[in-house]
């Protein structure tokens, strides 16, 4: 009998916004929601979901992002080394930090260490603010991150 994992899922709400089509009858609204889910433990995903109504376009977006999980390796409560990302007019740098320095990043990137599990973190929005691009950016960086046995086995394999 095989036995199933049950992982829980942290899912935050990065930016949700009203959308309107202009047509000879009026005017439509619908709702785009980005959202970021993770499970605290070193994987994350980001989504985005359409709707008529926020909660069903948050649903959506939340699917989404459960789907398109990345691994991020991590060092205990941080990460292994200093890491930068691009996207768009946003840059972001991520650095380690010792423990107990706590989560010292601003918005959307916040979200983001707390869905992944990540304790200790600097991390420093340059350039645009943009929520999307911000998100779209910190994941760029921490998909850049390798462990140390991953790179030990590389490094090995080049000898």
């Amino acid at each position: 009998m095989a036995e199933t994992k049950e992982t829980t899922f942290s899912d935050f709400v990065i930016n949700v916004r009203r959308v309107t089509k202009v047509t000879k009858g009026g005017k439509r609204f619908a709702f785009s929601a980005f959202v970021v889910s993770g499970n605290q433990q070193g994987q994350i995903g980001m989504g985005l979901g359409k709707s008529k109504e926020v909660s069903q376009a948050i649903a959506k977006a939340t699917q989404r992002a459960r789907k398109k999980l990345i691994n991020v390796a991590l060092r205990g409560t941080t990460i292994p080394y200093p890491v930068t990302g691009k996207h768009g007019a946003s840059k972001v740098v991520i650095r380690s930090a010792s423990k107990g320095t706590g989560v010292i990043a601003g918005g959307a990137m916040r979200s983001i260490m707390e869905a992944l599990g990540i304790k200790d973190v600097l991390a420093k929005a340059i350039g645009s603010s943009n929520r999307q691009n911000v998100v779209k950016a910190t994941l760029n960086a921490l998909a850049k991150l390798r462990s140390a046995q991953h790179l030990r086995s590389i490094r090995s394999a080049k000898i």
